[in-house]
């Protein structure tokens, strides 16, 4: 009898720790699919906001803070003044930087860092970097390409490091080493690199593929 109440109490165990899972992975597909259709800062805060709750709620999960942090840096590059200027933007840039690197701190301290998770750190970089780039740019700029070299290091399979490549050679001007033209073929490597990528999951990290059709779309 003693056995059978404790396997009855571990099958228990077990159902609701499935059922939380499943209502974990349909809170984050959920959320996930809204992504390639943010396009306010409003909307990248309100999806920030949304996977730091689930993230909170989850406690053991690394993803929803993974995401939180992209969203976080996506308002913030969205805030920025889209008129081309160089000008201190750091009042805008850098609260969301510091969101977003916290919420990164907290996917790390989760699992260890990963491809996906340097990326987010260049994007990081880039976006305090992008707050004041006259300033900044001896300084965020390597700490950037570092990261970027890390996540190829960890997998040069991952398609979203060349799309960072490529819109670093998309914006940055000529006379500092930009180029349109590379930028293509950056952002034609990343698409092609899609065709055979496969996420780990549901909920793994699969963004991208939106924004190289757009800036393929801008290139002539």
């Amino acid at each position: 009898m003693k056995k059978f109440f404790s396997f009855l109490i571990g099958s228990l165990l077990v159902t609701a720790t499935f059922a939380q899972s499943e209502k974990y992975v349909k809170a984050m597909e959920a959320k996930i699919a809204l992504i390639d259709s943010a396009r306010t800062p409003d909307a990248w805060k309100e999806l920030a906001n949304a996977f730091e709750r689930i993230g909170e709620a989850e406690k053991n999960q690394w993803l929803p803070f993974y995401y939180a942090a992209y969203a976080n840096v996506m308002a913030g590059t969205f805030s920025m003044p889209m008129d081309g200027s160089f000008g201190d933007n750091s009042a805008v840039a850098d609260p969301y930087a510091d969101k977003a690197e916290k919420m990164l701190t907290k996917a790390t301290e989760l699992t260890k860092a990963n491809t996906e998770t340097y990326c987010i750190q260049k994007m990081i970089h880039g976006l305090r970097m992008m707050g004041n780039p006259m300033n900044r740019y001896m300084t965020e700029g390597p700490l950037a390409d570092a990261a970027l070299t890390k996540a190829k290091e960890a997998n040069a399979g991952n398609p979203r490091i060349y799309i960072l490549e490529a819109q670093d050679k998309f914006y940055t001007p000529e006379q500092f080493g930009g180029s349109k033209a590379e930028a293509k073929v950056l952002f034609e490597k990343a698409q092609s690199l899609f065709e055979t990528y496969k996420p780990e999951s549901s909920i793994a990290p699969n963004w991208g593929k939106t924004t190289i059709g757009y800036f393929l779309s801008q290139i002539n």
